[in-house]
């Protein structure tokens, strides 16, 4: 039996060096993390430099179900350092190479010093098989997803719990049936993520769901 869980990413070694070498200072931040929180700065203060990135192993689960799904035009709602985007990228550009068509990863980051942070970390991934995908949007994300939006396959939500459900109702005109929807820490954050859970758990709101059982949750949603 082998050792370790296979890893379903395809992708030159640089890129797998890259993707272990952010995790591993994602996770010893989020170790920290509680150093960080105080009473006297503001939440989005203490967290404009941190990387608050999707777990290694969801993140793979990520790409895998993209594969397996051909999915082409993703959103991500709250990209941060842009480790997952790495990811979604990817598995994107893979769908597109084999069944040709068009596809983007359209990113959402508030903090202008996080996108800069991203898009050096995509250009070390490579323009080719990673930045050339990605539609990088830096603002309130209520404005920047207004406009030209495609047929959506996937939602990553991984989200400051306030701006997350608004974000949903946002994209929802534009889920395909079958579209899938992911938010990140329903097990730990539920109270926080009550209003969005309970959108979309509402049988009238036309979603199936189910609560993965990764480290603090990973909800799956898919709009039928």
């Amino acid at each position: 039996m082998a050792s370790s869980s296979p890893n379903p990413v395809v992708a030159p070694s640089h890129i797998h060096a890259l993707l272990d070498r952010l995790h591993e200072e994602s996770s010893t931040q989020e170790a920290a993390l509680g150093n960080y929180l105080s009473g006297t700065v503001s939440f989005d203060d203490q967290m404009r430099d941190k990387f608050i990135a999707l777990d290694q192993d969801k993140c793979q689960f990520v790409y895998q179900l993209l594969r397996a799904t051909n999915g082409k035009n993703v959103v991500e709602i709250g990209t941060s350092f842009g480790v997952s985007t790495i990811y979604l990228a990817l598995a994107v550009g893979s769908n597109l190479e084999a069944s040709g068509g068009e596809g983007k990863v359209i990113a959402t980051e508030k903090e202008p010093s996080k996108a800069e942070k991203a898009r050096a970390y995509w250009k070390e991934a490579g323009d080719e098989l990673v930045t050339r995908h990605i539609d990088l949007r830096v603002g309130d994300l209520i404005e920047t997803l207004k406009n030209d939006l495609p047929t959506v396959d996937l939602v990553l939500l991984d989200i400051w719990a306030p701006v997350a459900l608004p974000a949903l109702k946002l994209l929802e005109p534009k889920l395909r049936t079958g579209a899938v929807i992911l938010v990140d820490n329903t097990i730990e954050s539920a109270t926080r993520y009550a209003d969005l859970l309970a959108h979309l758990r509402a049988p009238e709101n036309g979603y199936t769901n189910i609560t993965l059982p990764y480290t603090k949750g990973l909800e799956m949603c898919v709009k039928v």
